[in-house]
C-alpha cells in the first residue's frame, strides 16, 4: 500500500441520511479497512441495508460524506458512480438471479455488461468463478432447478465475475441449512483472502459472523454503537452490546415497543 492509499476502501463520515422526513442514520462516522471482512450487525431497523445502499451509490447522504477509495460518491455524476459500482460487487439476500437465464448466462451477464471481452475469454471466467464456489458443473441449470444454497454461491460469482476491490452480501446466511450456511461462509472467508478483496456483509447469524469476520461494527437506531474487532466486540460491557452478542432477550433493546402503562390504557388499577 502506497503512502497516499486511504487504510480503509470505505468510510463515511457524519452522514446522515433517512426517507421522507425520518433519518434512518444520524451523523454516523465508519469505516471498511481495506483487505479484511467487515460484519454489519445489529438489531432489526438499524440502518444496515440503508448502508449499503449508500455505498453502492443508490441513495445519496442529506449530509456528510459516502468515500470511496478516498472519492465522495454523493457529487458524483452517472458516469462517475457507474465507474465506482464496476469496483463493487453484491450479494443480494435471496441472490436475485435473472430467472430466465441459465446459471452460465446470470454470471456472464456483468461481464457482457460491462466489458467488450470476447466470448471464449467471457466462458472461460464464467467457468473459474463457477468452479470458485463449486459450481462448475451447473452451468446449465435454470435459476428455478437449483436449491437456496446454490443460488446464493450463484450469485456470489456473479458478484466476482469483475474481479472487485469491494463486495457486498446482503444476509448471505439467511434461509439456508447448516451445511449450506458454512458453505457459505467459508467462501466469503476464502474468496476474501485468495482474491485480495475486501467484504462487507449484512447478517444476523452471529456465529457465523463472528468466526469469519475482522472486523464488527454494530449499528442501532442510526448511529454506530459498537466498532472494532472480534475479541473487543465479545468483550465489550456496553448494554447494548453485550445483549446483542449474548443474544439476550430483554435489555436496551426491548420487548415491549414503547407505552404508556397498562393503567393508562385499561382505565383501571391492574
Amino acid at each position: 500500500m502506497s503512502p497516499t492509499t486511504p487504510p480503509s476502501l470505505v468510510e463515511m463520515r457524519n452522514l446522515t441520511f433517512g426517507y421522507g422526513e425520518r433519518a434512518v442514520l444520524d451523523d454516523v462516522t465508519l469505516h471498511i479497512p481495506r483487505g479484511k471482512v467487515t460484519a454489519l450487525i445489529g438489531p432489526m431497523g438499524g440502518g444496515k441495508t440503508t448502508t449499503l445502499r449508500l455505498m453502492g451509490g443508490e441513495q445519496r447522504a442529506w449530509s456528510g460524506q459516502m468515500l470511496f477509495d478516498g472519492q465522495d460518491i454523493g457529487p458524483m455524476n452517472q458516469q462517475q458512480l457507474y465507474a465506482v459500482r464496476r469496483r463493487m460487487g453484491m450479494l443480494y439476500q435471496f441472490g436475485a438471479l435473472f430467472a430466465d437465464m441459465s446459471v452460465f448466462e446470470n454470471v456472464a451477464f456483468p461481464l457482457r455488461e460491462h466489458t467488450d471481452l470476447p466470448e471464449p475469454l467471457i466462458r472461460d471466467i464464467v467457468l473459474m468463478k463457477l468452479n470458485a464456489v463449486g459450481l462448475r458443473n451447473a452451468r446449465h441449470l435454470m435459476p428455478s432447478e437449483v436449491s437456496g444454497g446454490m443460488a446464493k454461491r450463484i450469485g456470489i460469482a456473479r458478484a466476482i465475475a469483475l474481479d472487485p476491490d469491494l463486495v457486498m452480501y446482503d444476509e448471505p446466511f439467511s434461509g439456508l441449512d447448516p451445511i449450506s450456511l458454512r458453505v457459505a461462509a467459508n467462501l466469503i472467508r476464502q474468496l476474501n483472502d485468495s482474491m485480495g478483496l475486501t467484504s462487507l456483509f449484512v447478517s444476523h447469524e452471529l456465529k457465523q459472523t463472528l468466526e469469519i469476520a475482522d472486523h464488527v461494527i454494530i449499528l442501532d437506531s442510526g448511529k454506530v454503537a459498537f466498532q472494532g474487532s472480534v475479541a473487543e466486540v465479545r468483550a465489550s460491557t456496553d448494554p447494548l452490546v453485550f445483549q446483542y452478542v449474548n443474544e439476550r432477550p430483554d435489555g436496551p433493546v426491548r420487548f415491549h415497543y414503547p407505552a404508556v402503562t397498562l393503567e393508562q390504557d385499561f382505565g383501571i388499577a391492574i
